[in-house]
């Protein structure tokens, strides 16, 4: 219908929504997914549990996802070995929800938030949709957090959010546990919220370089985190963050809209969580997977950032753009992204790796 216009917000004119190409190729490694399906065993329990809550679909969820809350704070238990009650646990609609709601709880007009750039691609937009004024600060050559410019960023701005990317997203670079300690002291003296995105921590290198193991000595810190990689969970779309107190969890009560969590995905998450070491045994085979392209790339003469994630960073190129396209028109799908020159591919099964190897080699 014509000779109307919209009254869109200013600020969305001319916007883009997010979202990384689809492409229907035979080798999709663009968006960091796990490549391995669940098995029969974890579909058959979720298909299960789905079936139960089915029957009481008529009612309205438990809008605190109690259940689900305690299952993952047992899962952190034995994943991370920390132990975080239920009360400073809460769930989202993926961890892109918890950012979200986090932004709105603890953002908004007047309000600063710091990131390290580069990082991940959604943090403009949670703090636009927040009405939140997003500082970016330049990370290192090698993608490490400049300590000095962190400190005169919060001296300077007093941000309310200080947003650390741990591994961080398009890098795989992580922060040390002594670095996001004396940004966080930083960041309490000038009473900001330490959010440390932990959305890839399964695939560290360093098993107790967490996060969450400074929870009980900094009243400041949230740690996010999502089933869609180490669960191979990205279409059950459940995210969640372990608080340092549970304050910070009723104040995202407040902005989070009623019910956001069907009783279908809490059922399903509560099952797929039952098997989280067969979860894990699959991410021990990713990282050694990428430990093995990481050297192949190297050998290549290839430039490839120290990733604790399930893809890499590598570079630089003239022209990445043709690598890129090079490798499209082979039905091999990376990811274009951060600084230029870089390219990021996501680890996949061993027989996908082998073929974007072959396809890169005779590129370059």
């Amino acid at each position: 219908m014509s000779g109307f216009d919209l009254p869109l917000r200013k600020d969305l004119i001319g916007q883009a929504p997010y979202g990384a190409p689809e492409d229907n190729v035979p080798v999709r490694l663009n968006v960091n997914e796990n490549p391995y399906p669940p098995s029969e065993k974890v579909i058959a329990a979720i298909s299960q549990a789905v079936a139960v809550a089915a029957r009481e679909i008529n009612r309205y969820p438990d809008r605190d996802a109690v259940s689900l809350r305690a299952a993952l704070a047992t899962y952190l238990d034995v994943e991370s070995g920390v132990k975080v009650n239920v009360e400073r646990i809460w769930a989202a609609n993926g961890s892109n929800e918890i950012m979200a709601q986090l932004f709105g709880a603890f953002g908004g007009p007047g309000t600063k938030a710091l990131t390290f750039d580069p990082t991940y691609s959604m943090y403009p937009e949670y703090a636009r949709d927040s009405f939140t004024e997003l500082v970016s600060i330049p990370r290192r050559s090698d993608f490490t957090i400049d300590l000095a410019a962190a400190f005169e960023a919060v001296a300077v701005h007093n941000p309310n959010l200080i947003i650390l990317t741990s591994p961080n997203n398009p890098t795989g670079t992580s922060i040390t546990l002594a670095e996001i300690e004396e940004i966080s002291q930083a960041a309490q003296a000038s009473g900001a919220l330490v959010v440390v995105d932990e959305a890839y921590a399964e695939f560290r290198s360093d098993r107790g370089a967490t996060a969450l193991t400074l929870l009980d000595s900094y009243p400041n810190i949230v740690v996010s985190r999502t089933m869609s990689k180490a669960f191979g969970y990205a279409g059950g779309r459940l995210g969640y963050c372990a608080t340092s107190t549970s304050e910070i969890v009723q104040a995202l009560k407040l902005v989070r809209l009623p019910y956001h969590l069907s009783a279908i995905s809490q059922a399903a998450a509560i099952a797929a969580l039952s098997f989280a070491s067969e979860s894990l045994d699959r991410v021990a085979q990713i990282t050694d997977a990428r430990n093995q392209m990481a050297a192949e790339l190297a050998d290549m003469g290839i430039l490839v950032a120290h990733s604790d994630a399930n893809f890499l960073f590598f570079g630089e190129f003239a022209d990445r753009h043709a690598i890129w396209r090079g490798l499209f028109e082979q039905g091999i799908l990376i990811r274009e992204t951060g600084p230029s020159g870089w390219l990021r591919v996501s680890i996949g099964t061993a027989s996908e790796n082998e073929l974007f190897l072959n396809a890169l080699k005779a590129l370059v």
